[in-house]
């Protein structure tokens, strides 16, 4: 059974009030919040082995570096990786994509090579390439999507040449909710002999992830959105790709001798984490992953279908609804409007009622202008999201709505 009481509870910051209202947060595919098992977990370490991991001999920094090569492991077993050295600890998914177009493009890609990527990106899965265009000359080609906001496959295996070195697509879009066949579009992408990466940020924390199913090459996600800390991500790649890839910075750690002569470089992961790594967060990270394990991925991707659907059957209710996104396999996000009140304007009001909602162009600039409007307001749900909350939503849009 899903207790929804008890996991409310893990979470304390759900119980404050905001303008004397009790709060609502429907924020969480811009970050969640954190159980207090992950808030202990990072404090006890800063009380009591607080060292900086690898090649420290003393008590402590052997500590730290356990800990710290323990969450490694998690990660690996959360996403079902075959080895924890195709686990690279980043700051987040943006600077996984960043490390992939930058290496990936230094090594593999040239002048006219193609990079496909999807209508629904991320700006972090479109600047990065954009920005190798401009100093290596690639190109970069996009999969089209339907009205409905479902990607059009038979467009897509139109879009590889000979000149098609990388395809880079989410699994979840953070406007539509729309979860994409990866699978299948890794598949595709195979056939024709090209690698692909994976956008994992709004599919790791809502849903069970299996590097071996989809077989990606690279897949990137962020710890925040999957209630672990703030500044940390995780770059999966398959090994034979990150033994291929030069490194991406600089620095301790990702060496393994220097001279003024040359330099060899540490294998993979540690190639990639130059500098001292945070090392309070990846503990955080995977007491995160430990306790979205503890409640069942298959239990959370439940209670949050189901959750949605309420969701979208009540707000279709609503005179002047437009809810964007009609997929029929979709996550836990919605992206509406309602007649012609602006979006900020939903998302102020909203707000002195105590419900947290994000408004704007979500960072998907390319994707509002398929779609014909500058922003949405959106609602996203996370595992302690509860009905009464989506009843609450919808009588404050409606509130609000009676205002224009």
């Amino acid at each position: 059974m899903y207790d929804i009481s008890s996991i409310r509870q893990d979470f304390p910051i759900l119980s404050r009030k905001v303008y004397d209202k009790p709060l609502i947060y429907l924020d969480n595919a811009a970050t969640t919040q954190k159980p207090l098992c992950v808030l202990d977990a990072m404090r006890d370490e800063y009380l009591n082995v607080n060292a900086n991991v690898h090649r420290g001999v003393h008590w402590m920094s052997q500590q730290a570096t356990e800990l710290h090569e323990a969450a490694r492991e998690t990660v690996r077993r959360f996403i079902n990786a075959r080895s924890a050295a195709e686990v690279v600890f980043t700051r987040g998914t943006t600077e996984g994509l960043n490390l992939i177009a930058s290496t990936y493009c230094q090594a593999f890609m040239h002048e006219g090579d193609e990079v496909i990527v999807s209508a629904m990106e991320h700006h972090s899965n479109i600047v990065p390439w954009q920005l190798q265009a401009q100093q290596r000359g690639i190109v970069l080609k996009v999969i089209p999507m339907t009205d409905t906001g479902e990607l059009m496959l038979d467009e897509y295996e139109k879009l590889f040449t000979n000149k098609t070195k990388l395809v880079s697509l989410t699994q979840v879009s953070n406007v539509l909710g729309t979860v994409n066949p990866v699978k299948q579009m890794t598949a595709t992408a195979h056939a024709h002999g090209v690698p692909v990466v994976i956008d994992g940020a709004q599919s790791a924390p809502h849903f069970k992830v299996d590097m071996q199913d989809i077989d990606c090459d690279f897949f990137v996600f962020s710890g925040h959105k999957a209630y672990g800390p703030t500044g940390i991500g995780v770059l999966y790649g398959k090994e034979e790709w990150l033994d291929r890839l030069p490194p991406y910075q600089g620095g301790g750690e990702m060496i393994s001798h220097v001279s003024f002569d040359k330099v060899s470089f540490e294998r993979p992961p540690l190639k990639f984490e130059a500098g001292t790594p945070d090392y309070i967060a990846t503990h955080g990270l995977a007491v995160a992953l430990d306790y979205l394990s503890s409640v069942g991925m298959d239990n959370i991707a439940k209670h949050e279908h189901e959750l949605t659907a309420y969701a979208l059957e009540r707000m279709q209710t609503i005179p002047g609804m437009r809810i964007f996104g009609e997929a029929a396999h979709r996550d836990a996000v919605i992206s509406f409007q309602v007649g012609h009140i602006h979006h900020m304007d939903m998302g102020t009001l909203l707000d002195r009622l105590g419900i947290a909602i994000r408004t704007g162009h979500h960072c998907a600039q390319p994707l509002m202008q398929r779609l014909g409007v500058l922003g949405t307001a959106r609602a996203s749900f996370a595992l302690y999201n509860t009905r009464e909350e989506v009843d609450q939503l919808v009588a404050g849009i409606e509130r609000v709505s009676r205002m224009f």
